[in-house]
């Protein structure tokens, strides 16, 4: 019966570990994606109270 059991997280832990390095990689496109978009919006709105321009 041990062997049962280690069979079968030794079947597992491939699945596993690559699903939680698919979860580190989305996130981090997601947090990266999240703080460009907001630096992004940040200098546009110093752009347009440059020139004076009301924001849309």
């Amino acid at each position: 019966m041990d062997d049962f059991w280690a069979n079968a997280i030794w079947s597992l832990a491939p699945t596993v570990l690559v699903g939680l390095v698919f979860w580190f990689v989305m996130r981090a496109l997601l947090r990266a994606d999240r703080t460009e978009r907001k630096a992004y919006a940040r200098i546009e709105a110093e752009e347009r109270a440059k020139l004076g321009l009301d924001r849309p």
